[in-house]
């Protein structure tokens, strides 16, 4: 841990374990709406569950790791690792996904289940079976929070190479491709607009919101490892001296992915949906106490229900 004071390390371990415990809370409650709520289980969202679900594992090592005892280091070490790759690689499958459906109008996502199985875990196998065979195992005992670093060269050179390397990759992937499928919507949308009667204005907002938030997903890993990345860099530059606000944002950040990959790809408008619609079902007297916009959203869906059901009349 370099130059950093006892206390400085037990301010890193708080934060590492605050921040994994809200990643698990967030990733655990998409792993349970999956398995609660039926209509959620579909290939798309089944994607999302396998995110959430490596989410959560990451997290929980992360927490339960013992710097202090060899073999709940290793523990942490090597899970951690392995999830948390498995987390940004299963991201780059919804984006081919994503990607494949409404850039290519292509409609055999599901046959390649398999195939992404096969591509998340097979690579964060791998990486981490690499990362073992080179790791100095007499130097994980020493490495206070991090127990997947190393301390030696070729420890860090192969941890840039078995995850940082794949890690960056997969964020230029996801770039190019959801600003490939952005632009593939805008320019769908304005040729509508154009070929539509002039009395029909449709509404674009709620595109244009579905088409903001995809554009944020590329963020969630650049925010999440940014920090991660400079202190790496710094640590091969120069070893032995840590910065200790450097090392608080790498910690948090890093242990916080899970939580901000639950809300931005897990609460999406079909689980809101379900759960208002789960909402709806409780006593009157029960609602009472929900807050307002959870029972003003379940009022507006019944409302635009109601107005569509008038118009096929008509």
């Amino acid at each position: 841990m370099g130059n950093l004071t006892v206390a400085e390390r037990q301010v890193l371990t708080a934060v590492n374990s605050g921040a994994s415990s809200l990643s698990f809370v967030g990733s655990g409650f998409i792993v349970l709406c999956y398995f609660l709520f039926k209509e959620l289980r579909k290939f798309s969202f089944k994607l999302v569950f396998y995110l959430a679900l490596s989410d959560m594992c990451c997290s929980f090592f992360s927490i339960i790791g013992d710097p202090s005892k060899g073999f709940f280091c290793y523990a942490q070490g090597y899970t951690t690792h392995f999830f948390c790759l498995a987390s940004f690689l299963w991201t780059t499958t919804i984006a081919f996904t994503l990607h494949r459906t409404v850039v290519r109008h292509k409609t055999d996502v599901e046959d390649l289940e398999p195939m992404f199985h096969l591509y998340v875990w097979g690579t964060s196998g791998v990486m981490t079976v690499i990362r073992s065979i080179a790791n100095n195992h007499e130097h994980l005992s020493r490495l206070g929070t991090w127990c997947w670093a190393q301390t030696g060269h070729t420890g860090k050179v192969v941890h840039f190479i078995t995850f940082y390397a794949p890690l960056w990759g997969a964020i230029l992937f996801n770039g190019v491709t959801y600003f490939q499928v952005i632009r593939m919507l805008n320019n769908a949308t304005r040729m509508a607009v154009g070929m539509s009667e002039r009395s029909y204005q449709p509404d674009p907002r709620s595109d244009m919101k579905a088409l903001n938030r995809w554009g944020y997903y590329p963020l969630i890993l650049i925010g999440s490892w940014f920090f991660g990345t400079i202190n790496r860099v710094h640590d091969v530059i120069e070893p032995g001296h840590k910065i200790f606000w450097l090392s608080v944002l790498d910690v948090g950040m890093a242990q916080l992915m899970g939580l901000f990959n639950s809300i931005a790809y897990g609460l999406n408008s079909s689980v809101r949906r379900a759960i208002y619609e789960r909402l709806d079902l409780l006593p009157e007297w029960s609602q009472r106490w929900l807050p307002k916009s959870s029972r003003s959203r379940g009022q507006q869906q019944d409302s635009e229900l109601v107005s569509l059901k008038i118009q096929d009349q008509q």
